[in-house]
């Protein structure tokens, strides 16, 4: 898949393009809805799938205030997006002045530089440009205008409700992992850059991987067995959630660390993607650094057996 950052870039070559449009944080079951639909019809017209996303939650711009925490950094759903077979995905630098745009300009815009779009798909509720000036309504008076064919999909339902980005935050932060999984349409995963911590988990003897997740939604604080993968390869891993209570510690902060099962390396500012399997405890303080040290133990263990068993 050919990533793009200026809808001028798009090289064509006398082909249509078919485009799907949305923010996809997560790219769930309603995202992929909308994705497969515009790759059907690139298929049927020997054109090419174009997703157009964005690099960042347009909130960051428009309203701070209100920005979500992410279920996907950017590489992330790029993956996500490359695996339901699009040709081309069109990363927009969602900036102040690209907030500016309306949605009529930002249409128009897209059919000059793409030459012959034949269709548009996006989610029925999406809206976006200017203060939300554009929506299926302007799309498909846009499209009579251009002579493109627009899709604005239903939510898809599970469980009687409607999949969404926000209801699968909410499963997430609320520990209901396989929930979260069944509206992704593939097991949950957490992934960011390692970056340095403390090294505390070296010097007792269990090397940890901290991994960056600001701006992301995370599970409960807990230990948890799950698979690391870093490039392409894949480690059985126990992951730690939380502040670190047993720690003497002024200001306490959150962390995600995971200590890779018979690895042995550095894989520092490398992206780290957590697949999360089961939990095998919730987050205590013991007594001592040895009793930490121990329970860490019996951790890694569980994980182990965990995995052995499964």
């Amino acid at each position: 898949m050919q990533i793009i950052h200026q809808s001028s870039e798009l090289q064509t070559r006398g082909r249509k393009v078919c485009a799907a449009i949305g923010v996809f944080d997560g790219v769930h079951l309603g995202h992929q809805q909308v994705i497969r639909q515009t790759i059907t019809d690139a298929e049927q017209q020997e054109a090419l799938a174009v997703v157009i996303t964005f690099d960042r939650h347009p909130n960051t711009v428009v309203a701070p205030e209100r920005v979500p925490e992410l279920i996907y950094w950017l590489p992330q759903k790029l993956r996500a997006i490359e695996t339901l077979g699009a040709d081309v995905t069109l990363v927009i630098q969602f900036d102040e002045g690209f907030s500016r745009q309306t949605g009529e300009e930002f249409v128009r815009k897209l059919s000059r530089d793409f030459g012959h779009i034949h269709s548009i798909c996006v989610g029925s509720a999406f809206t976006f440009g200017h203060k939300r000036s554009g929506d299926v309504e302007l799309l498909r008076r846009l499209g009579k205008e251009l002579r493109f064919v627009v899709h604005g999909l239903a939510a898809v339902a599970l469980d009687g409700e409607t999949v969404s980005s926000t209801r699968i935050r909410d499963a997430i932060r609320s520990g209901q992992l396989d929930a979260a999984s069944q509206m992704l349409g593939r097991g949950y995963s957490l992934a960011g850059k390692v970056v340095r911590g403390d090294a505390l988990g070296k010097k007792i003897g269990f090397p940890t991987a901290n991994l960056d997740t600001s701006g992301l939604v995370t599970p409960p604080n807990g230990v948890y067995a799950a698979h690391a993968h870093v490039g392409r390869e894949t480690y059985r891993a126990a992951v730690n959630i939380g502040v670190r209570p047993t720690v003497d510690q002024p200001e306490p902060v959150r962390r995600v660390e995971a200590h890779l099962l018979d690895f042995k390396g550095e894989i520092y500012n490398e992206e780290l993607e957590l697949t999360f399997v089961e939990k095998l405890r919730e987050e205590q303080k013991f007594g001592s650094m040895e009793a930490l040290k121990s329970q860490i133990a019996r951790d890694v263990e569980a994980a182990r057996q965990l995995f052995d068993n499964g």
